[in-house]
């Protein structure tokens, strides 16, 4: 099989590098050429665009940073779609909306091809390890056919139904991980405003019911005002902004999600939109009563 893979960012280029210590006959494109020069070294082949790779490959897989770039590389006039034809497959894991990924599916399935979308719950560690979770909505035969390329870059997929299912599934996820995000940044600083070891909050933490990789993770590291990127802070809150607006279009009111996105915006203010997303922790020790 012949699997070609769009945007090699933080998370494509780790997922791109495991396709490639599988075995699989990889060909792969990023609007910079740069940050294909690693793949291509490590034995995979460069294509001239998007729209090339759709017609060289079986199965084309994409991670694009928001659904702007997730349209445009899928539908413009040397996208995706426009290499796409009757057998051929396209696996989307950007993390978009359910109307963005509603578009696309139309566009790859005016071609004859199959659409799948794949967002996925994990960020730059998890990648490298393989250790992804996809979301899957869309169809059922592309998602067996793209089911061993799943598994090498992930831990688990799940099938969710129809186009927009997964979408919808992904905010709700990186909702949570958002609004835990920034009560860890708000506890950090009322341990530390009481004279309160962070060290020692962050062991009583771990040793409790509210127990999770990404506090043991992250928190370290935020006690030094460190924050090395592993998920952008600006595609956190890009997530939580797609999150309410879904909300708002069942008519539900997420009060502690839309504090947490104010967190977020007020971050991107204080130019740490490239940071990890962990850097929220700068915004609330901004806030003052």
């Amino acid at each position: 099989m012949k699997v070609g893979f769009v945007g090699i960012g933080i998370m494509g280029l780790a997922m791109a590098e495991n396709l490639i210590k599988d075995g699989y006959d990889l060909t792969v494109w990023n609007r910079n050429k740069d940050k294909c020069k690693g793949l291509q070294e490590k034995g995979a082949k460069v294509a001239e665009s998007a729209k090339a790779v759709a017609e060289q490959c079986d199965i084309t897989v994409a991670m694009l940073a928001d659904p702007q770039a997730a349209e445009a590389v899928a539908t413009g006039p040397d996208g995706i779609a426009a290499g796409m034809k009757a057998g051929k497959g396209y696996v989307d894991v950007s993390t978009v909306d359910a109307g963005t990924a509603q578009k696309i599916a139309k566009a790859i399935k005016a071609t004859g091809a199959t659409y799948l979308e794949a967002p996925v719950s994990g960020s730059k560690q998890p990648a490298e390890k393989g250790q992804l979770i996809f979301l899957c909505g869309g169809d059922k035969e592309l998602y067996e056919k793209a089911t061993p390329l799943l598994k090498v870059m992930g831990k688990a997929q799940f099938l969710l139904g129809e186009v927009g299912n997964g979408a919808n599934m992904k905010l709700v996820v990186n909702m949570a991980m958002g609004t835990m995000m920034t009560t860890l940044a708000e506890s950090l600083t009322l341990a530390d405003k009481s004279g309160l070891s962070q060290e020692q909050l962050l062991e009583v933490l771990g040793l409790g019911v509210m127990a999770n990789p990404m506090f043991k993770m992250k928190g370290p590291s935020m006690q030094e005002h460190k924050y090395p990127t592993a998920f952008p802070l600006k595609h956190q809150q890009k997530d939580m902004r797609l999150a309410l607006e879904l909300a708002h279009q069942h008519g539900q009111q997420l009060p502690t999600a839309a504090a947490a996105n104010g967190l977020y915006e007020q971050a991107k203010q204080m130019n740490k939109s490239d940071d990890d997303f962990s850097a929220v922790l700068e915004a609330v020790l901004n806030s003052k009563a």
